[in-house]
Order: structure tokens, then sequence, then C-alpha cells
């Protein structure tokens, strides 16, 4: 069984966020949400993140300036970005980049579920060595 985890969405779509939130309901996490790199920030300051998800493109910047920021945090999240593009080639930039995963709109929720649960194991795991 898995702790409890904080999870940032950050999206500066609405109807992006509410479909990413809904389907991270169900889980035993703390979803906390953002529009822009700078909320993201402020959030990533404050809270021992697990997980990031975030849009390939928000208003003031991207996934990019998010992972040199994750660098930094408390405890380094893992970040899964988000896109409506699926570009092979975008996939393997952010993963070369240090991305935890890709994943592409419209979300599955199996998809999702998946990537949470291999991002609280290996959480489980590396507090454990």
């Amino acid at each position: 069984m898995f702790k409890p985890c904080d999870i940032l969405v950050t999206s500066s779509r609405v109807e992006d966020r509410r479909e990413l939130m809904k389907i991270l309901d169900g889980l035993p996490i703390n979803v906390f949400s953002s529009s822009t790199v700078k909320q993201a920030e402020e959030v990533m300051a404050q809270k021992k993140l697990a997980l990031v998800f975030c849009d390939e493109h928000l208003p003031d910047g991207s996934y990019r300036e998010l992972l040199s920021r994750s660098r930094t945090a408390p405890k380094q999240p893992r970040l899964v970005v988000t896109t409506h593009t699926g570009e092979w080639n975008e996939y393997l930039e952010a993963t070369r980049r240090g991305a935890f995963d890709v994943i592409r709109y419209p979300l599955q929720p199996a998809d999702v579920e998946l990537i949470v649960i291999r991002a609280m194991r290996q959480q489980r795991e590396a507090s454990a060595a």
C-alpha cells in the first residue's frame, strides 16, 4: 500500500486541468494545480511533490523551466509532460531532458494511473534505500 503523495497539475487550459484532476481524484494523493510556470514554481517551493504533470507549453514558458526548477526543489519531483501534439521528436527531447514520461491528450485514465503508481513505487524504493 502506498502512502499519499503530493502531485501538481500544471496546465493553462482549465478543461485539461479538470480532466486530469478528475482522473486523479480516486487515487491516494493530494492534488494541487497551477496554470503558469511561475505558479508551479511557487507550489514546488512549498510542497514536497512526488510528481508534476505539466503541459508542453505554458503562457510564461514550458516544461523545460520546471524540469530545471525540479532539480533544485527540496525533493526532486518527477515531471510528466502533457501534450496535444504527441510528436515523436518532442517525446524524445522531453525524455532526454529528464522528463519521467510524456502523455498525450485525450488522457486515458489507465495510463495516468500507471504513471502515478510507477512514480509512487520509485519514490518508495528511493526512500527505503
